[in-house]
């Protein structure tokens, strides 16, 4: 059975605790509508216009990325997102197929090992 543990109305993110009696396991998982940011995240790589403005002012809004898939990242990758020595895989990852719906941008950008840290 399936329990509401606590809800985040910032984020819009539930954490619930589930019981699985044939393995003997307590799963803690995360959910959260992330549909609103996607739909934002596909009209700002649609504006070519406003990555080379954002280029051009030294600003450029790269990517926005929904808890539970920095939630999944730390989880399954070891990424923390506030951490500066992982910008490099962080920069991977948002490039990477399976993620590139987090960007809000068709450019790529990389980081230099130099620049990792």
């Amino acid at each position: 059975m399936k329990r509401l543990l606590d809800f985040d109305p910032l984020r819009g993110v539930s954490c619930f605790w589930e019981y699985k009696a044939g393995t003997n396991e307590v799963v803690l998982t995360h959910e959260q509508d992330v549909s609103k940011i996607l739909d934002q995240n596909k009209a700002l790589t649609n504006d070519d216009d406003r990555t080379k403005r954002g280029i051009d002012k030294d600003f450029w809004h790269y990517a926005t990325i929904p808890t539970v898939v920095e939630i999944e990242w730390k989880n399954k990758f070891g990424v923390d997102l506030n951490n500066p020595k992982h910008k490099k895989k962080i920069f991977q990852l948002l490039n990477h197929p399976d993620y590139k719906y987090l960007k809000t941008t068709n450019l790529v950008h990389t980081i230099k090992e130099d620049d990792a840290s």
